[in-house]
């Protein structure tokens, strides 16, 4: 099998839902029902405005040269993730209107995002590839385990299940672009470079997420002891997103891993009737 491809590859859309959310509605604070689910959103839905913009240069800077498929799902990535940052500044400020500062976790992605400003665009696109997987991984939680949004604001809920959908949708096109870029590297040199990068990425991503999410809890004045274990028991317990994905995180570290691998559609589909009257055709 290629490297770049599996076998349902030819028959795989990706599909661009022009949805809204989140105009009109005016939900709790603790629109997750409580503060921890509420804060852990919160504080990733922070940093994709910057960093969703952050994926589509990386992918984009390597479309050169990509055979007609890839080129096409390359086109159906950017459509998404713009649509995906557009929701999410409207889903930031709704965050900052019920008191939020959200303004800070902004700032500290950019002044994370500038640090990769000079380097190698090949390396852009690894770390890219690190966090697709991250992003669909949770998706996949989101969707599958229904707990996670139990008793969330609806609409908030809706516009997450709509992200989630079109992450696991897409999430084998930074890794196909990746395979594309590397074409001429050996199979243990594109597997070294993806592995630690995925561990450095893995470091930052929850040193970085927790310190948003303890900034938020704090201007809740949930702080100390109260804040830590009760996101920790968030996290690992009930709902327990981070436990659960770990068996897909350690599944990236094996050589010949294709994110398709485990193929998921299955949850496209089960939300796909809520989209319809949204469907635009992917080029």
């Amino acid at each position: 099998m290629n490297a770049q491809t599996h076998d349902f590859a030819t028959d795989h859309t990706i599909t661009v839902r022009d949805e809204r959310f989140n105009r009109e509605s005016k939900p709790s604070r603790w629109w997750a029902g409580e503060p921890f689910g509420t804060t852990w959103h919160n504080a990733l839905s922070g940093t994709f405005p910057r960093g969703e913009a952050f994926f589509i240069e990386s992918v984009k800077g390597f479309r050169e040269g990509a055979d007609p498929q890839l080129a096409a799902e390359i086109r159906a990535f950017v459509k998404q993730e713009i649509n995906h940052t557009r929701e999410h500044v409207a889903f930031n400020r709704l965050a900052a209107d019920s008191g939020y500062d959200m303004a800070r976790i902004d700032q500290r992605t950019g002044e994370l995002l500038a640090l990769t400003k000079g380097r190698p665009a090949i390396a852009n696109l690894a770390v890219t590839m690190a966090l697709e997987h991250y992003t669909a991984m949770m998706a996949h939680e989101f969707l599958a385990n229904p707990q996670h949004f139990a008793d969330s604001d609806e609409e908030v809920r809706a516009m997450w299940q709509w992200h989630a959908v079109e992450e696991i949708e897409h999430k084998g096109v930074a890794f196909d672009t990746w395979n594309h870029a590397t074409r001429d590297w050996s199979g243990w040199r594109r597997w070294r470079v993806r592995s630690l990068v995925m561990l450095m990425v893995t470091g930052r991503f929850f040193k970085n997420r927790w310190i948003d999410t303890m900034d938020l809890l704090a201007q809740d004045g949930i702080t100390g002891w109260r804040a830590k274990s009760g996101l920790l028991k968030y996290l690992l317990v009930k709902p327990g997103v981070i436990r659960r994905i770990f068996p897909a995180w350690l599944a990236y570290f094996k050589p010949g891993f294709h994110p398709w691998d485990h193929d998921d559609r299955a949850l496209i589909g089960k939300y796909e009737g809520d989209y319809e009257a949204a469907l635009m055709p992917a080029e």
